[in-house]
């Protein structure tokens, strides 16, 4: 067995099928140690099975004849001169293969699929993966976080580095939480920055920072998956999300500490 911990890489992988054997197997031998985290990775499963199923029936269906290439170009090279006839089989090849293809395409869930056709990536992409962040690496007692907090220093580096944008270790120790550490996410909308914080009960909570594509700057706002809450925001174009198990208007000061604190870099 690796010392490498176990990401939110190697469990997408996981569930695709695209793991070398032995780490497929430390995997598995995590997911067996971590009955949330498996079920989480359950429900991945089967969403990659219904998506199939469901594209299926279409991905074996016949090209349109009107999309046939050969049919196009000899249609328009009776009323187009040569360059307008490439042209215009590129533009309706283009669009009418993409009308096709989006003739298939279903709502997807706010775990990464979404809700109107479109994948969402503001804030509310931000929470769930903040929350998801949250109940991956929050429970595990033996490595939750990649690099530990004595080594705050190169963390702010490293994840600047990978972020492509300076980013600062919030400091929480006035709200009564200690840095314990940090390690790099991977989303679906590019790198993030995840650090983790606990107190003198051994609560934790979880800041999770990423360059925003849309909502550059939005107010911040409560949010509530299941028994994580937390506060979410954007400023320019930075946005983060601070999650915990406390409810979520006790969480209310630490946010605006996390968001003072981020605005001076």
């Amino acid at each position: 067995m690796s010392n490498r911990p176990i990401t939110e890489d190697d469990l997408h992988a996981y569930v695709d099928q695209l793991l070398e054997p032995e780490r497929r197997g430390e995997v598995a031998a995590y997911l067996d140690a971590h009955s949330d985290v498996a079920r989480r990775v359950a429900g991945f499963s089967d969403q990659r099975a219904l998506l199939r199923n469901a594209l299926a029936p279409i991905a074996h269906e016949p090209l349109p004849p009107e999309l046939n290439l050969s049919r196009i170009i000899e249609g328009r090279r009776r009323r187009l001169s040569p360059w307008r006839a490439v042209a215009a089989v590129l533009l309706i090849g283009i669009g009418g293969i993409g009308g096709w293809i989006a003739r298939g395409a279903m709502p997807v869930s706010s775990n990464g699929l979404a809700t109107n056709g479109l994948a969402t990536n503001g804030l509310a992409a931000l929470e769930q993966e903040a929350a998801d962040s949250f109940k991956v690496y929050a429970p595990d007692r033996i490595r939750p976080v990649e690099v530990r907090a004595s080594e705050g220093a190169q963390l702010e580096r490293w994840l600047s580095n990978r972020l492509k944008q300076p980013i600062k270790v919030p400091d929480l120790t006035t709200s009564g939480y200690r840095l314990m550490g940090g390690r790099l996410i991977a989303t679906s909308h590019g790198p993030a920055a995840m650090f983790m914080y606990d107190d003198d009960r051994g609560d934790r909570l979880v800041v999770l920072a990423r360059p925003m594509h849309v909502e550059l700057n939005a107010p911040m706002k409560p949010q509530s998956r299941s028994d994580v809450a937390g506060y979410s925001w954007a400023d320019g174009g930075m946005g983060y999300s601070l999650v915990g198990l406390p409810a979520t208007e006790s969480l209310r000061p630490i946010a605006n500490e996390v968001r003072k604190q981020a605005q001076t870099i």
